[in-house]
């Protein structure tokens, strides 16, 4: 049984190694020399680095690569993504050279609010809770103006409370339920101190008020945060064009639109699809969100609540033909910020940022659904076309190759290789013995 360490915050980076060496990699040399490689040789840098999160030893690398030739509302962009999974940037090129082509990318923010919560228990008569709130409601926003003057001067801050009756579904609860603007920010720490304020002065006024009982005047917070669900928060994303131009050497321009509406129609309607197909979605947007310095687990959980909102999960993405006319389309909730948090720290977001032209917030809103689009256009055409698994195992034979320790010569003689065979793990083996025994 290994013993619980104490104090393993205080140690150094190298004595948290050493003790993690000792107890749990059997003194391994080669994976204390593994975590030590990944240190930036910058000082400055990695130190930087450590101070993103707690008890950091080393760091974790994935390719930051590039998407090129999106024309977003005849804008032409270049766009960042951070991913290790094969053929996400390629298929995402892919898809942006042939729109490129054929109109190019719309799109389009709806809304930006933004929900914070407080929630409470009240053990008395919502009837007379509502009158107190009704009174309340100006002093409760008065209380955060001093934490919203900055945001109000950039045209954001708090839009407006309400009082939630909850206490159907659980006894005694209520809550107040916040909607915000944050403009270019997320806005994550900003919500949160004002939904704690807000809280504060809720209670406070509580136990002033004349009309309630000793008991209703007691009333619980439980908890004050915000929502990763943000159904107003949304953006939209669009593709069309007359169904000849999608003539391909697999099949016709309509008989391609037509199987390609078949197949999202399939992902609308069977939750066993609609997830695979949801992910597609989301390998373009996380990989756009991660370089941007985003959270993209609040936007995986914000995202895949919307596929659910009417009570069944379903495709995120919706296709038509009407009048020879192909269109592909796309309404997500994104909250994303372009100012504050590690979108200002991290040297390699800020560039992600640069390359972008310096987007604002409803800008990289449209930049990340339109990623999303095209990767899930990309995948949906695989699949109806060549299968999917052509294009991404000749993506994936590099992995492959190195597992197998290859070099750069067989490398190439076997990249070669596969331009005309199929790839598999047990094809790429094979190949790459019978190179070396020859």
């Amino acid at each position: 049984m290994i013993e619980p360490i104490s104090g393993f915050s205080k140690l150094q980076k190298q004595e948290k190694i050493s003790w993690l060496a000792q107890t749990y990699l059997k003194d391994s040399p080669e994976a204390s020399n593994i975590l030590e490689q990944y240190w930036n040789p910058k000082k400055e840098l990695q130190q930087l680095h450590e101070e993103f999160t707690e008890n950091t030893i080393s760091n974790y690398y994935l390719p930051f690569g590039i998407a090129p030739n999106f024309l977003i509302n005849e804008k032409r962009y270049a766009i960042p993504m951070a991913i290790e999974e094969s053929s996400v940037i390629a298929a995402a090129s892919k898809a942006a050279k042939f729109w490129g082509e054929n109109g190019g990318f719309q799109a389009k923010v709806i809304n930006t609010q933004k929900i914070g919560q407080v929630h409470f228990m009240f053990e008395g008569n919502p009837e007379k809770l509502q009158r107190f709130f009704d009174q309340v409601k100006s002093t409760l926003l008065s209380s955060v103006s001093h934490l919203t003057k900055n945001m109000e001067k950039r045209g954001g801050g708090v839009l407006d409370i309400e009082l939630k009756d909850k206490s159907a579904a659980l006894e005694n609860y209520f809550q107040l339920h916040c909607t915000f603007e944050t403009k270019d920010s997320m806005g994550a720490n900003f919500i949160n101190t004002c939904l704690e304020k807000f809280a504060e002065t809720l209670k406070s006024e509580a136990e002033k008020y004349t009309e309630f009982t000793p008991e209703e005047k007691d009333l619980e917070i439980v908890m004050s945060i915000l929502s990763n669900y943000v159904p107003e928060c949304i953006v939209r994303a669009e593709v069309s064009c007359p169904v000849e131009n999608l003539d391909s050497p697999e099949m016709s321009g309509i008989a391609f639109a037509e199987k390609f509406v078949q197949a999202v129609k399939i992902a609308e309607i069977e939750k066993y699809r609609a997830v695979t197909h949801n992910k597609g979605i989301m390998n373009g947007i996380d990989a756009v969100v991660l370089a941007t310095g985003n959270d993209f687990r609040a936007i995986e959980a914000g995202i895949h609540a919307y596929a659910s909102k009417d009570g069944n999960y379903t495709s995120l993405t919706h296709a038509s033909v009407e009048n020879g006319i192909f269109r592909f389309w796309m309404e997500i909730p994104l909250a994303l910020g372009t100012v504050g948090g590690l979108t200002s720290l991290h040297p390699l977001s800020k560039v992600a940022l640069e390359i972008l032209q310096k987007p604002s917030a409803q800008d990289l809103m449209k930049i990340v659904a339109v990623a999303g689009l095209a990767q899930n256009y990309a995948a949906v055409k695989s699949l109806i076309t060549t299968g999917i698994q052509q294009g991404h195992m000749k993506m994936h034979l590099m992995n492959i190759l190195n597992q197998m320790n290859a070099s750069g010569e067989e490398k190439a003689a076997l990249a070669a290789h596969f331009k005309t065979n199929t790839v598999t793990h047990r094809a790429v083996e094979e190949a790459l013995q019978n190179l070396r025994n020859s």
